[in-house]
């Protein structure tokens, strides 16, 4: 899973629809704008396909709420689903209550009841993982929590305060508090 691809590609899909917006509403003047001085542009109930460089799937985002910022060019999101496919085709699931991009795409907060799972397929190990709150960073393929974390696995839960994954060489650590239970499969 590339996160810098999926992001870059929702940040061009979000630039698209935001062109479209201002040419298809260019002559009807200018806009009183309520409570929502500071949004730019609110996409309800969406799901965006990213693409990466060899045109193929490389994350789907679906949500019932986006929000770009204008003063800062943040992205809001309201309760995300992010799917990312394996090299098999299978979609790793990602959710949160609420999501947050920076302007650059180079970092990602998501907040509340975050929830990782690993496809439901033949020959896929069933892999979860759970959190409170996960800062990604697309462009170097690695997230973080201060958090607890919890992971589980047919026979094994991990959990620990403090977790790092490294995306690119596969690989993740607790920072303290570290737990393990192993039980042997029958």
């Amino acid at each position: 899973m590339n996160w810098r691809s999926a992001v870059g590609a929702l940040l061009l899909v979000v630039a698209v629809l935001t062109g479209w917006s201002l040419l298809r509403n260019r002559d009807k003047g200018p806009v009183s704008v309520g409570q929502d001085g500071g949004v730019d542009y609110i996409l309800h109930d969406f799901q965006i396909v990213s693409l990466d460089d060899k045109g193929q799937e490389s994350t789907t985002l679906r949500a019932p709420r986006l929000e770009r910022q204008r003063d800062d060019q943040t992205v809001d999101i309201a309760t995300p689903v992010f799917e990312m496919p394996d090299k098999d085709g299978n979609h790793w699931t990602l959710r949160a209550k609420t999501g947050w991009l920076s302007a650059k795409g180079d970092e990602m907060k998501l907040r509340g009841d975050v929830a990782g799972d690993s496809p439901a397929a033949p020959g896929v190990v069933p892999t979860t993982f759970r959190t409170d709150h996960l800062d990604v960073f697309p462009k170097e393929d690695r997230a973080k929590t201060d958090a607890r974390v919890v992971l589980t696995r047919p026979g094994m839960e991990q959990s620990g305060v403090g977790f790092e994954v490294d995306s690119k060489n596969n690989t993740y650590h607790f920072l303290s508090q570290a737990k393990g239970r192993y039980t042997p499969r029958r």
